[in-house]
């Protein structure tokens, strides 16, 4: 099936079929193309999604106040939702169940400044667990402590972007920067695995900001992380019943219906988890399902133009036939040519994508996809499918040429 005289047939055949073959060529490489450019986006979401819960403990809880949707004790649905320090120790009564937590306070654009340098960034007061719930590394000095919240401490810590746009290369430990008029001494500096956006951001403490920026006893939300567990679905129990232990607590202490959905948000990462991942899997499904539907269109035109060439060589069949040749001798003749013309276009199709992919994927860096790319093991799976693809596309043609009787093709006109 692979000799010499068998190549030489198949290219005369291609040459003689010119554009008929490189249109049908075309059609299955775009489906390959189109294949391996829907896998990698798929992987490359994934990335990015594993990306976005890595800038956070991975068991994380965050519980945030909303807006009432429904009336309660006399109460108009409207009403917005304002956690304080009480709620925190509220849902503390939980501590045994409690690995890290923190309370925090947020500005969403302070001014701050360092002698001619300034910038606006988000200041955070926080606890001193808030370090282990942002996954935040301390690269110099040291983060918030329970001394600083205690003696209301005007310490701060500063991401690595803001050190950057503040000090350049200099250490900026002891020095003292302006924060809205006031200034803090810097104790410390993180970085955080969100990059540029998480660290252009300063932790403060939590009662400094308090009385900073004439907060009361109010914060913004709520975190905890639970002990970590090596069993899944232990783990996405336990975390189930945790928030709704804190959820019913709460809804109780601030007058919000029991069946109220936007009264408080809780965001329980090992449950997103989860449903994140089956959504990338039915993603995968589906463009796969797209890829192989664009793929098959080409095998079908692959499938045609086999069924024309039968039908143009059927003299040469008959020929054939008469002076003895084997049926499967037939079949493997058009199944040669079906597979070589699948193959080859599905294999430049491949090859465009990965160098796409391997040219743009380093380059995108967007929230939710990261280095969009394919292993090698799926490349592999795609060329297997092409020379399957082939093979079934060409077996139709090679069947009803191995079924053509001699006479009749040597009648044939």
């Amino acid at each position: 099936m692979f000799s010499l005289e068998r190549w030489q047939e198949v290219f005369e055949t291609i040459s003689k079929n010119k554009l008929r073959t490189f249109l049908t060529g075309v059609s299955v490489a775009s489906g390959i193309f189109i294949l391996i450019i829907l896998l990698g986006v798929s992987v490359g979401m994934q990335n990015g999604i594993e990306e976005q819960f890595e800038r956070d403990a991975s068991n994380i809880i965050n519980i945030y106040p909303g807006e009432t949707s429904l009336e309660y004790k006399g109460l108009n649905p409207g009403r917005r939702i304002q956690f304080t320090n009480e709620d925190y120790e509220l849902a503390l009564s939980n501590k045994e169940e409690v690995e890290r937590k923190s309370s925090l306070y947020r500005i969403w654009n302070g001014l701050v400044s360092y002698k001619k340098e300034f910038g606006s960034y988000r200041v955070e007061g926080v606890l001193p667990d808030y370090q282990f719930l942002e996954n935040a590394s301390i690269i110099e000095g040291r983060f918030i402590n329970q001394s600083d919240l205690e003696n209301y401490e005007k310490h701060i810590v500063i991401g690595n972007r803001v050190k950057k746009d503040l000090f350049k290369d200099a250490s900026p430990i002891g020095e003292y920067i302006s924060l809205s008029g006031l200034n803090f001494k810097v104790v410390g500096v993180f970085t955080d695995p969100g990059g540029d956006r998480e660290e252009a951001r300063v932790y403060i403490p939590l009662r400094t900001a308090q009385v900073v920026y004439g907060a009361g006893n109010n914060i913004r939300s709520m975190g905890f992380t639970l002990p970590k567990v090596d069993d899944y679905e232990q783990a996405l129990t336990e975390s189930k019943e945790f928030t709704a232990k804190i959820e019913r607590q709460l809804k109780a202490k601030l007058l919000v219906n029991p069946l109220d959905t936007s009264g408080i948000f809780i965001s329980n990462n090992i449950e997103n988890t989860k449903e994140i991942y089956q959504l990338i899997s039915a993603m995968k499904i589906f463009f796969w399902f797209v890829g192989i539907a664009t793929l098959l269109a080409g095998i079908i035109g692959v499938s045609n133009i086999m069924l024309i060439i039968v039908k143009e060589r059927t003299k040469e069949i008959g020929i054939r036939k008469a002076l003895g040749a084997k049926p499967m001798s037939i079949v493997g003749m058009v199944l040669h040519e079906s597979v070589f013309v699948t193959a080859f276009s599905g294999i430049v199709g491949l090859i465009l994508a990965l160098a796409l992919l391997e040219f743009i994927g380093p380059m995108v860096d967007l929230d939710f996809m990261v280095n969009p790319s394919v292993n090698f093991n799926i490349a592999l799976t795609t060329v297997v499918i092409l020379i399957v693809a082939g093979a079934i596309a060409g077996f139709f043609p090679a069947w009803r040429g191995a079924r053509i009787k001699p006479i009749e093709a040597l009648r044939d006109e």
